[in-house]
């Protein structure tokens, strides 16, 4: 398909020149960089959660050999859970 569009001149030179250089042609780059983009921009990775951190020296004193079902209790009240 055939279109034209507008192109900052310092990109269409530097464009122009990898292209002699690469020994490909103008719209092989513009192809390929479309596609980069395309790909980018589309793309739907899984969503990787950061770590959460907090300094300090663990449990506090009443949480310390508590059950999980005694910390749910306290954290939770009668507000269920």
């Amino acid at each position: 398909m055939k279109t034209t569009i507008d192109i900052a001149n310092n990109i269409m030179v530097r464009s122009k020149k990898l292209s002699r250089r690469q020994k490909v042609t103008f719209k092989a780059l513009v192809e390929e960089g479309l596609e980069l983009v395309l790909e980018k921009r589309t793309a739907k990775g899984k969503y990787k959660a950061q770590p959460v951190t907090f300094a300090g020296a663990g449990l506090s004193g009443e949480y310390k050999k508590a059950s999980w079902e005694k910390i749910r209790e306290l954290a939770y009240g009668d507000r269920g859970g």
